[in-house]
């Protein structure tokens, strides 16, 4: 017990090391923010599958839904709610207009740390190689 102030000051010393990346932007006054990502423009004249809203909050569902449907069931066209009807295809459809990968896709994936497996089966467009 004749070196217990020294493990307290270790303890203390451990302790406000390993939490200075916590407390760091509060000394300094700055705050690292990650920007949002920014899409490119929808064509013009195209049309998507569902509204941008609806794309952004469930367009992996639809996906995965497109999966099963096509796979499993062996059906090919989805109708939207206005009546439009596309073919369910990740290549054909939503990469015949997103052709650029990296400022459509990887943006997006990237910021918010998602790795999708689309591109274990299906070919990068030439464009966002």
């Amino acid at each position: 017990m004749f070196d217990s102030g020294k493990v307290i000051a270790g303890l203390i010393v451990f302790v406000v090391l390993a939490t200075l990346p916590l407390w760091w932007g509060t000394l300094t006054g700055k705050e690292s923010t990650v920007p949002d990502p920014v899409l490119p423009p929808a064509l013009a004249g195209q049309h998507c599958v569902l509204s941008a809203e609806a794309m952004r909050a469930s367009h992996m569902d639809i996906l995965n839904e497109w999966r099963d449907r096509v796979v499993r069931d062996g059906e090919r066209i989805y109708t939207n709610e206005d009546g439009r009807e596309f073919v369910m295809s990740l290549q054909n459809t939503c990469l015949g207009c997103h052709t650029n990968k990296a400022e459509f896709c990887d943006s997006c994936h990237d910021y918010l740390g998602v790795k999708p497996y689309c591109w274990e089966c299906h070919i990068i467009p030439e464009e966002g190689r």
